[in-house]
């Protein structure tokens, strides 16, 4: 049996979901400033609006949803049943258009890190992910 009972039903969901704000993000950003560091969110001057950036770093953030964005997780392998046509290929362009933005900002000196959402759930490794990436380089501001 379907999960949603009709489709308006399915569209009321999907618009419930957000693109910025998302659990995990604001648990990257609760570790990041409980270690000192400040940064700026979604600047849209930057290719692909990281989630959170550290100008003085040159290093950016992006917190990913393993579905979203075809993590090879067990969430990120899950594939959509309705409308298989329309999601497939849109999951697709997500994994191209991220691959596109990092090249961008490699090309124009930032560093980058992508936190998964599955990441998140261990918060040891990834304060001490997050750690290292934003120290590496942190003396030469």
């Amino acid at each position: 049996m379907a999960r949603f009972a009709t489709p308006a039903d399915l569209s009321a969901h999907m618009r419930r979901i957000r693109k910025t704000d998302t659990k995990p993000e604001l648990l990257v950003r609760r570790l990041v400033h409980g270690m000192g560091y400040r940064y700026r969110l979604h600047r849209r001057d930057l290719p692909g609006t990281p989630d959170l950036v550290f100008p003085r770093l040159r290093k950016v953030i992006f917190v990913h949803g393993c579905f979203w964005h075809q993590h090879d997780c067990p969430l990120g392998r899950k594939q959509p049943s309705a409308n298989p046509d329309y999601w497939l290929p849109k999951l697709a362009r997500n994994v191209e258009r991220d691959a596109r933005a990092q090249a961008q900002l490699a090309d124009l000196g930032w560093k980058v890190l992508a936190i998964w959402e599955c990441q998140t759930r261990d918060g040891v490794g990834l304060s001490s992910a997050l750690a290292a990436f934003l120290r590496r380089n942190a003396d030469n501001w």
